[in-house]
């Protein structure tokens, strides 16, 4: 079996359960993997529906030109189609989004504008403007306007949300899901909620985005308005796809916790997700309270991780932000020591020569070592004690006297984390590289470093 063409392979996405980060929340918790979409995102689905309603309508004939103002991925579906359809694409895009959206979009052929994120939809400068102004130079040209095109939402009714239902069997209690254009949650919750009107529509919104306030009170209130870094969420206008009677509550997620949960997911569950996929789960665990064991969670997943390499992935972007600080790490101590050997001794050594090799090198721990196992501990205390009790005893071994082996932690433990393994009774921890060097890390150390 074979299909004609990538657009047939659109669609059917799976649900994985989520183990790890959601231990605190009783419910089964499931992601919709919109990733394995062959544009990485479930904007296939509205690109092409969008694209072939235009078609059926006479809006764009054989040879025109596409014209999408985008985030990256609703371009991303649009251009695959553009690709096997055989139109051109224009794209218009904001100077906040990843390069590696705008990179991708040209290697499939299309033409990127990028517009000033800090200026007003109807600004001519914005990206809203430049596509409308150039759909009405270009001949044969379309612009879908997703933000108001409702083949956007009509997408996610005809396959998004049946999907899900079957998928759970119709067990499904709450969906969770960023709201941008407005098309999946609208689209996907209205399906869901003609089959069962009980299902709870939980909208991730961002600080910035004026979508919460106008929910709860109608108000559409420029003052909430103001420039955020999480992408593929929250509006600074109203789109005709936001079908606010079918959200029954918007939570506000903050760049960082979206950007730090999103990590903390590829870490723990080995999902590379996007942005508005951190944005999500971070607005999940905020309202886990609400959650019971009967439960049946699908979280929407928009996007893959692979467009946000040079940012939320990449630390120094996140350093900048103040979203991850630059906290010292147990490899950072091992690199500022002057002295990096590793002394150890054996089992079998004598505890008189033990001490005098301690007092030689001016060490007071030592791990104790059987051929090159490590099997338990020595301190300058603990040899000192023996000996001040045994004068004349020249013939007792390490193994004797000595104590449990030291710890051993990961070198990119951070540094404060490592009261939890050095006390009073455990002066020392080991730490073992990649390539298998050993070192030790002391009180003294950790003073010395900080």
């Amino acid at each position: 079996m074979y299909y004609n063409n990538i657009l047939e392979i659109i669609g059917n996405t799976p649900l994985i359960k989520i183990n790890k980060v959601i231990e605190d929340i009783p419910a089964l918790v499931l992601v919709k993997l919109e990733t394995v979409n062959p544009g990485h995102s479930i904007k296939d689905r509205m690109g092409l529906k969008m694209l072939e309603d235009a078609e059926k309508a006479g809006l764009i004939k054989p040879g025109g030109t596409i014209i999408e103002c985008t985030s990256g991925n609703t371009g991303m579906g649009l251009a695959i189609a553009a690709c096997v359809k055989g139109y051109r694409t224009i794209f218009t895009t904001s100077d906040k989004q990843s390069k590696e959206k705008f990179d991708m979009l040209r290697a499939m052929g299309s033409e990127v504008i990028v517009c000033p994120t800090n200026v007003t939809p109807d600004d001519p400068r914005s990206y809203y403007s430049v596509a409308e102004r150039l759909s009405k130079e270009i001949p044969n040209s379309y612009w879908c306007n997703q933000y108001d095109n409702l083949s956007n939402r009509q997408a996610h009714y005809e396959s998004t949300g049946p999907e899900i239902w079957e998928q759970t069997e119709g067990k499904i209690t709450h969906m969770v899901v960023g709201v941008g254009t407005g098309g999946t949650v609208s689209g996907t919750g209205k399906y869901l909620k003609e089959q069962n009107p009980n299902i709870k529509v939980w909208g991730i919104d961002t600080y910035g985005s004026v979508f919460k306030k106008y929910h709860e009170t109608g108000e559409f209130d420029e003052k909430e308005i103001y420039p955020y870094i999480t992408e593929g969420i929250g509006e600074d206008i109203l789109p005709k796809n936001v079908d606010f009677s079918i959200i029954d509550h918007f939570e506000k997620v903050g760049d960082k916790e979206g950007a730090l949960m999103a990590r903390r997911i590829a870490r723990e569950e080995g999902i590379l997700l996007g942005y508005s996929a951190g944005s999500a789960f971070a607005g999940l665990l905020q309202m886990k309270d609400q959650l019971t064991k009967d439960d049946v969670v699908v979280v929407i997943i928009h996007d893959h991780g692979s467009r946000y390499v040079g940012k939320l992935y990449n630390d120094e972007w996140m350093r900048q932000r103040g979203f991850i600080d630059d906290e010292l790490k147990v490899k950072d101590i091992i690199a500022k020591k002057t002295d990096k050997q590793f002394l150890s001794v054996q089992n079998s050594d004598t505890v008189r020569n033990t001490f005098e090799m301690m007092k030689e090198k001016d060490i007071s721990q030592m791990p104790v070592m059987s051929n090159d196992d490590i099997v338990g501990s020595i301190t300058e205390s603990a040899v000192l004690t023996y000996l001040l009790e045994h004068p004349g005893d020249d013939t007792a071994t390490v193994s004797s006297i000595m104590g449990e082996a030291f710890p051993s932690v990961d070198p990119e433990l951070p540094y404060r984390e490592l009261n939890r393994y050095i006390s009073k009774k455990i002066p020392a921890v080991l730490v073992k590289e990649k390539s298998g060097v050993m070192h030790i890390v002391t009180h003294y150390d950790i003073i010395q470093a900080v």
